[in-house]
């Protein structure tokens, strides 16, 4: 080579941080600073409010969360992990009685630099600005008064508080925080303009379906103009809500992944590493326009560290660091097909969910049908990767099964085996009535057997007779249903009974199964409804969705036939095909020679209609009427305008007078980005005028007026 080698090993992290578990994550954050000391790196970079935990929400507005992460940090900077290595740290930090958003950068038991975030994230799942106030000085940093317990460990009265970067020996990098890469105008490019060569961005992203492309196109374009090596952190694992942080730290060099860590993991702590030539940056920004836009950029204040990055000139690479160097030059991005997201995002939420509620098991209502199968092969999917993790020797996983399954503390079990481990920690039941089909009885059970569940099979009639006839004996009118002659309101009074008697039975079985068994402790129930049926609201209220928490509750029925159709070649399993050949029904209502209740038939309109209703309500912000006039052009060749505005109008109508459902939704896993959680990711009121007689009338004049396409495309074809 033609110029000095100046090799250099970062680390970036996933984190399997708890929100308020501070021993816990003090623990995580000392490993992870461990090995990345063990493999001779020179900077650490961790998750977003890694020291509380990024999912506090309104506990960031309490003043022991503060206190206890300074108590933490104290402890992290005494320590003799920290030294000989930079770390770049987040928690929460009052300054002039102010909250910030904070990474604290520190090295040899000093706090070099306290970075406010700059950018909040204020949309979706994300109020960043109900806790923190963002740092809206750029380029400026103030002095910090650090309380006594830091004052005791560092030796320093105040620090640096602000916008500014450390400039090393060697290099110098600066700090970007989550939201403020997505941002239009991100602090990289003026970092970048002004000599920064590293950028760190510790993140707290959760997943969502087929969400990660745009993620790591945003950290491959940061450095594709301005030439650097940016190095991505991010939280990973359920942290107590909806969302799962789905890790994926990454490293990038002038606009090309270099390294990648997992996306789903049960692990608690994981490690990206790279090694790579800084002179590859210096090289990449000799084009003239950068340079004379350089030239002419503002200072950024910088903190001088007597410590460098980089190793000395031709000192030898170990072994493990090599691959970046001597090996393929650059990574060829993993990303997961929706199906194996759905297979692995919710596995390992619910793993989390699991053992840090310190339960022992799930119980599914497994009732023949697609989505209550699709939970409990996710519930499965969870046992092949805990499993797999077993196999592997990771301990944590190991010890966490033998608690949840009661072996004595000097136990050698080892689950290995899912379907052994599955029958162990989950139990699944169907409950059937008059109105249930033996096909559905049938594939409950083979499903069952299949992924090793412990399975109850039982008839409910006498209950449901039961609630009949209290209802006959106070009224002296016993409801019947439809077809044996019952009004509407009788026959929807007879199905919601049947639903909610099952949620009941659910919670009896969920508590007791495990005391059967002669164990201890109980269950939770999981839920199956799906985000298509939340959004329309066909679901009972209080009925059997009603459960603890919800693994498919932000996934469109399309995607979970996908998942199914993957799952059965994936882990072999050839019952799944029933369900997918099966017709979606709730089996409320007696089946007769020319009657079968059919999901689509009581909806009024099909499972993919309903997905892209939501997307048009949520994603794309469209109202009754502008939701119309976007169908008219993509339906249009199939549908006519008054069609498609009866479609429209009943689905506004039908999600209107639905909508008071969405403030009892099971909590769910998010997958989403037209969940309809409501008050959560969907902040809007339940209580319409379902009806919108101003919008209808507008959507029925437009629609007379305009011509029918779909009769020309009809003869066309």
């Amino acid at each position: 080579m033609g110029h000095l080698i100046t090799l250099a090993t970062w680390y970036g992290f996933a984190l399997n941080q708890w929100s308020l578990d501070f021993q816990g994550n003090l623990e995580r954050i000392l490993a992870s600073i461990a090995i990345a000391k063990e493999r001779g790196a020179t900077l650490r970079v961790g998750p977003e409010l890694e020291i509380p935990g990024y999912g506090c929400q309104d506990h960031f507005l309490e003043g022991d969360t503060v206190l206890h992460s300074w108590e933490v940090l104290a402890k992290i900077l005494a320590s003799d992990e920290t030294l000989g290595i930079v770390c770049d740290i987040g928690m929460p930090v009052i300054h002039k009685n102010v909250i910030y958003n904070c990474r604290v950068i520190i090295h040899d038991r000093k706090i070099l630099l306290i970075r406010p975030k700059m950018w909040m994230a204020d949309d979706g799942n994300y109020r960043e600005t109900r806790w923190f106030t963002p740092w809206m000085k750029p380029r400026q940093w103030e002095d910090h008064y650090l309380p006594r317990i830091i004052q005791a460990v560092t030796k320093q009265t105040k620090v640096p508080f602000g916008d500014a970067v450390i400039s090393t020996l060697d290099t110098c990098f600066g700090v970007e925080l989550c939201e403020e890469l997505f941002t239009p105008s991100s602090p990289h490019i003026p970092m970048g303009l002004d000599g920064v060569e590293i950028f760190t961005n510790s993140s707290g992203s959760h997943h969502e379906l087929r969400k990660l492309y745009t993620r790591v196109e945003l950290i491959k374009e940061a450095t594709l103009k301005l030439g650097g090596i940016y190095l991505y952190a991010n939280q990973q694992g359920c942290d107590g809500d909806r969302l799962y942080y789905d890790g994926c730290a990454m490293i990038a060099v002038n606009g090309r992944i270099v390294a990648q860590g997992s996306q789903f993991s049960l692990s608690d702590v994981e490690v990206v590493t790279a090694t790579v030539d800084i002179e590859d940056v210096r090289a990449h920004r000799t084009g003239r326009s950068r340079s004379m836009q350089g030239a002419s950029s503002e200072n950024y204040p910088r903190i001088e560290v007597q410590f460098a990055l980089t190793r000395g000139k031709f000192e030898e690479v170990k072994d493990e660091d090599s691959a970046g160097v001597l090996g393929p030059k650059y990574y060829d991005v993993k990303f997961h097909s929706p199906e194996e997201e759905i297979a692995l995002g919710p596995a390992c939420w619910l793993w989390d969910y699991l053992r840090r509620s310190r339960t022992q098991g799930y119980f599914v209502p497994l009732s023949g049908g697609i989505d209550s199968c699709a939970t409990s092969v996710i519930v499965f999917s969870m046992c092949r990767l805990v499993a797999e993790a077993a196999r592997r020797g990771d301990m944590t996983v190991i010890a966490d099964a033998r608690r949840m399954t009661g072996e004595p503390q000097d136990s050698t079990y080892v689950p290995s085996d899912p379907r052994e481990f599955a029958n162990r920690i989950f139990h699944t039941c169907y409950m059937g009535t008059e109105n249930s089909s033996a096909e559905t009885r049938k594939r409950a059970k083979q499903l069952s057997e299949a992924i090793g569940s412990y399975h109850v099979d039982l008839n409910m009639d006498s209950v449901v007779t039961a609630m009949r006839n209290l209802f006959g004996l106070v009224t002296g009118i016993r409801p019947q249903f439809r077809s044996q002659g019952g009004t509407e309101a009788e026959n929807l009074a007879l199905q919601n009974i049947q639903a909610r008697l099952r949620m009941v039975l659910a919670y009896m079985f969920a508590q007791l199964l495990p005391f059967v068994r002669g164990k201890s402790g109980g269950l939770l129930v999981l839920g199956s409804a799906n985000v298509d049926e939340s959004l329309r609201g066909y679901l009972t209220k209080y009925d059997c969705s009603s459960a603890d928490i919800n693994p498919i509750g932000s996934i469109s029925k399309t995607d979970l036939k996908k998942f199914i159709a993957y799952a059965q070649h994936a882990f072999d399993m050839p019952i799944l095909e029933s369900f997918l050949k099966a017709t979606p029904t709730a089996e409320l209502e007696p089946i007769t020679e020319t009657y079968v209740q059919s999901d689509e038939a009581d909806m009024g309109m099909t499972y993919d209609e309903l997905s892209v209703f939501g997307r048009l309500r949520k994603v794309e912000k469209c109202g009754p009427y502008s939701t119309f006039t976007k169908l008219v052009h993509e339906w249009g060749a199939v549908l006519s305008p008054t069609q498609i505005a009866e479609k429209v109008k009943l689905f506004f109508f039908e999600y209107a007078r639905n909508r008071h459902k969405m403030t009892t939704l099971t909590p769910a896993y998010h997958a989403e980005s037209y969940s309809p959680d409501d008050n959560r990711f969907d902040l809007r009121p339940f209580l319409y005028p379902a009806r919108f007689p101003w919008q209808f009338k507008k959507i029925d004049e437009v629609a007379a007026a305009l011509p029918d396409r779909s009769n020309r495309k009809a003869k066309t074809d």
